[in-house]
């Protein structure tokens, strides 16, 4: 099951309804990656099927794979020769050369064995004195560097007993380090520094860190691994006109005059060297608490009435968390900052959590946001990989399993359980579609980069393997484990072992059998099902494990089976071990259909014959509302038409907001039931006019602009004043969709001020379709305001005003694309700007510019992408 749908190109408005629609259910991994609400994985995937760059079979992939795994050698937890206690830093910027100016004082002892020599990660630093501190002098220490090593050698030789402070004067040029990154972290700089000249009109100057996984150590030297840990103190130079953020808490101001003021914070608990962040801008700040824990929302200033929407759930969330772990918030405060240019998603620095620009919001535009997932994960990281930390990126999952599963919790208790249920799925998907191409242990040794952990299996597979455990244990014994593994880790660093231990020590059960399979194996389990109804008084199930064995354990799975009687559901467990098993239900009563796994709760593949009115009675009797979406599901993508005739006005009114919006969907993709259903256009008015999720809202008025948009004008004009872009949008969308009567240009116009993505659209497809000239300089202010997905939509129709009418400013459209093909950071609007950029391809000079455009893409999946549009491009002329 799947909510990915092909969507008519038609009517883009739908086209980005529906994926915003399915990308609030997917959510994506939040910490580590380009989490923006365009889906770059789907979008890379998508890539891949057109340019045949995934022809290989599966079992060639994984073949490759396990070559290459071979040759990768083992990945040992760090070893600790140092212990750092305390770090103070004393950091100014030179914001021309884009430049840390520090001194660093680094508290250290030995860890357990005698030591002379201190080794630290400094990369790409200019080194100056380097000093032991004593009592009344110093002395001046030798070293070596290698750019990316400090080796400090000590007077003598050191004993655990001994505490040394070590002064490091040094210049630390972030810039030099801008690296490939990952597919979650796409820079690898540590620091940045964003406009620091303040050249680019409408961006704010910034310096914000991004230090996972071992990257703060490009701007203060440290020993930078996961299982080190310190207090530390951080002064920052910064202009006075700007706001500075860092762990911890504010302890003075002090101005140098200049135009200057020096902050100082101190963090007083320790935490792990990735977790050390600093910010710093012209930043607005929203105020907040959570009883006596201080809250500060930083955005840019404008955009605090936004901030305070968007992050208002940000008590409630941490009230939530507190009570099922048992364990209070373990920090003295929590600020949320919302940043330009983020190389990532969000990143969850110890009480500073920061995040991309696509949460920077308007008043009006947090009326539809719906960002509670990735922050739920950054403030869950604040127990889980803050307060207990993963010893070695092997164990990541251990950090991003709790904060992926917080997603699942949150959604539970806030918005009910079908919608958690939906967003399991959607996980599962996620990790089903990497598993096509890589199958690796959840916790594993062997990964050839740190960043090569920041995957579908660390966050999806390891968030569903914890829902898992839990429906195995209950709900009592799960979080009494999870208090447990919190209070005896506080402050430490933890390996798989430490999180089993603690459920067994709680369950009284031995969990081996669980972790070997599911973190300390790969793959997941394919079954087939087959269920006999021959005698409804017992029916008879069988059930074969058909994963290959070579390369999958043969699982021991808690299975429920479940079904109704006079309208009561009926569960039972059945426990697979066996790779060919037959159960008995022994039921009292006869039963005419039977769920396994109803709530799809299991990570597994399954096959089973089911005819069309399986679905159809599972759409109707069902009490789980992901069962209901899978059934109906199923039957459009089996075009049941005569099942689906009798449920499509049932699932108009269903209680799950994401069935209405399915079914609206699907309606929306085929016309033909505009004469088969006419009984139910006053059903979706009713929708348009008054549901409580503007989503639906907005899905019907697209179907009412599909269906009859002449007809509907009033109430699209009416509706296009909502406060809400996305019905707003929807409803501008059908005004100008009208066929008979032509509407009042002066309304359109009304819109064309506004700044928001979904109003935008309709007013560009107005001037195209009516060939208003004049526009071009409109088009060009557009271009440049709009960013993220806004951006990405945007860019066609950019391109088609030109390509019709190249007198308003031909040149200057193509100039424009090219740059955001070479220079943007987001590999979904490089894709678009290259889209855009296709309608100009009858130009040969055009061409020419694009192939030197492309020239640097770092994507592989990109360069394919583009060679074979190019290829084609040419090969036609």
């Amino acid at each position: 099951m799947s909510q990915k749908r092909s969507v008519p190109k038609r009517n883009l408005m739908i086209r980005i309804r529906i994926c915003i629609a399915v990308l609030t259910v997917l959510g994506l991994n939040a910490c580590k990656t380009s989490k923006s609400t365009i889906d770059e994985k789907d979008i890379l995937t998508s890539i891949d099927s057109v340019s045949e760059i995934s022809a290989q079979k599966n079992h060639d992939l994984q073949l490759r794979h396990n070559k290459e795994k071979s040759i990768v050698e083992y990945q040992p937890s760090p070893r600790r020769d140092f212990d750092i206690l305390h770090t103070d830093l004393d950091l100014q910027f030179d914001w021309e050369n884009q430049s840390v100016l520090g001194r660093a004082l680094l508290r250290v002892k030995p860890f357990f064995y005698p030591q002379r020599t201190l080794v630290l990660d400094a990369k790409d630093f200019e080194l100056g004195t380097i000093a032991l501190m004593g009592k009344d002098s110093l002395t001046v220490l030798s070293y070596r560097y290698n750019e990316k090593e400090l080796s400090i050698y000590l007077p003598k030789e050191f004993s655990s007993k001994d505490t040394l402070e070590i002064m490091i004067n040094y210049t630390a040029f972030p810039e030099r380090n801008s690296g490939d990154g990952s597919k979650a972290i796409t820079d690898t700089k540590g620091l940045y520094f964003i406009d620091p000249l303040d050249t680019v009109p409408d961006k704010p100057t910034m310096v914000w860190t991004q230090g996972e996984t071992e990257h703060n150590s490009k701007w203060f030297p440290t020993i930078d691994k996961p299982n080190e840990r310190f207090t530390h103190s951080i002064k920052l130079t910064v202009p006075d006109s700007m706001v500075s953020i860092s762990n911890g808490k504010l302890v003075k101001k002090e101005i140098l005059g200049n135009g200057l003021r020096k902050d100082y914070w101190e963090m007083n608990l320790p935490h792990a060297p990735y977790l050390v962040a600093i910010a710093v801008g012209s930043f607005g700040k929203v105020e907040d608490s959570y009883g006596e824990i201080p809250l500060g929302y930083y955005v840019e200033k404008g955009f605090e009435k936004g901030a305070a929407k968007v992050f208002e759930n940000t008590p409630k969330m941490m009230a939530f968390f507190e009570e099922i772990l048992g364990v209070n918030y373990p920090w003295e405060k929590y600020d949320q900052i919302v940043v330009r240019d983020f190389v990532s998603g969000a990143m969850e620095n110890t009480t500073a959590s920061i995040f991309m620009e696509e949460l920077r919001l308007d008043e009006r535009e947090a009326i539809d946001s719906e960002w509670d997932y990735i922050i739920a994960h950054e403030l869950f990281h604040q127990w889980f990989g803050d307060y207990v930390t993963t010893e070695s990126w092997a164990n990541l999952t251990l950090n991003e399993a709790f904060a992926n599963y917080s997603e699942y919790l949150w959604n539970e208790f806030q918005y009910g359980e079908d919608q958690a249920a939906l967003k399991l799925v959607a996980e599962m998907e996620g990790y089903f579609a990497e598993s096509e191409s890589k199958q690796v242990n959840l916790i594993r040794f062997d990964y050839k980069d740190s960043e090569d952990m920041f995957d579908a299996h660390s966050y999806n597979k390891g968030g569903v393997i914890l829902h898992m455990l839990r429906n195995h244990l209950g709900d009592e014994a799960f979080f009494r484990a999870l208090n447990l593994y919190l209070r005896q880790n506080a402050f430490q660093s933890v390996e798989v072992h430490d999180l089993r231990l603690a459920f067994e020590q709680v369950s009284g059960q031995d969990l081996n059998w669980f972790f070997n399979q599911w973190f300390l194996d790969k793959g997941h389990p394919e079954l087939e099902i087959d269920v006999d109804y021959s005698e409804p008084e017992n029916i008879l199930i069988t059930i074969s494990q058909i994963q290959d064995l070579n390369s999958a354990p043969l699982y021991q799975l808690p299975l429920e089976v479940s079904w109704y009687e006079d309208g009561n559901r009926k569960s039972k467990i059945l426990f697979l071990k066996e790779a060919n098993q037959f159960f008995a239900l022994e039921n009292e009563k006869p039963i005419h259909q039977l769920y396994v796994d109803e709530g799809k709760g299991i990570l597994a593949r399954r096959s089973q014959k089911l005819e069309d009115g399986f679905f159809a009675r599972q759409f109707n009797e069902s009490q789980l509302g992901v069962a209901r979406y899978e059934a109906l599901d199923s039957l459009i993508s089996r075009d049941a038409r005569s099942e689906l005739n009798s449920i499509i006005p049932i699932a108009l009114k269903d209680s799950f907001w994401s069935i209405r919006e399915k079914c609206l969907g699907y309606l929306m993709s085929d016309s033909n039931w505009q004469s088969e259903l006419l009984g139910i256009e006053d059903l979706v008015f009713e929708l348009a006019e008054s549901d409580e999720r503007n989503s639906v809202r907005a899905a019907a008025i697209d179907l009412l602009t599909e269906w009859d948009p002449d007809k509907y004008q009033k109430a699209f004009q009416r509706w296009s004043n909502h406060p809400s872009y996305l019905v707003a949008g929807s409803a501008l969308m059908g005004l100008i969709n009208s066929k008979e009567s032509k509407v009042d240009p002066k309304i359109i116009e009304g819109f064309s001020s506004e700044g928001n993505f979904r109003l935008v659209i309709p007013v560009s497809e107005y001037y195209i379709i009516e060939g208003v000239r004049d526009k071009g300089e409109w088009f060009h202010q557009k271009l440049a305001q709009l960013k993220g997905e806004g951006l990405y939509y945007f860019l066609g129709y950019y391109s088609e005003y030109f390509v019709r009418f190249p007198e308003e400013g031909k040149e200057e459209a193509i100039s424009n694309l090219i740059k955001y093909l070479k220079y943007s950071a987001k590999d979904y609007v490089r894709m678009g700007a290259f889209q855009a950029l296709l309608g100009f391809s009858d130009d040969l000079e055009t061409v020419r510019k694009i192939e030197v455009a492309i020239g640097d893409e770092k994507s592989p999946q990109l360069q394919n992408y583009f060679n074979y549009f190019l290829k084609m491009l040419k090969d036609e002329n």
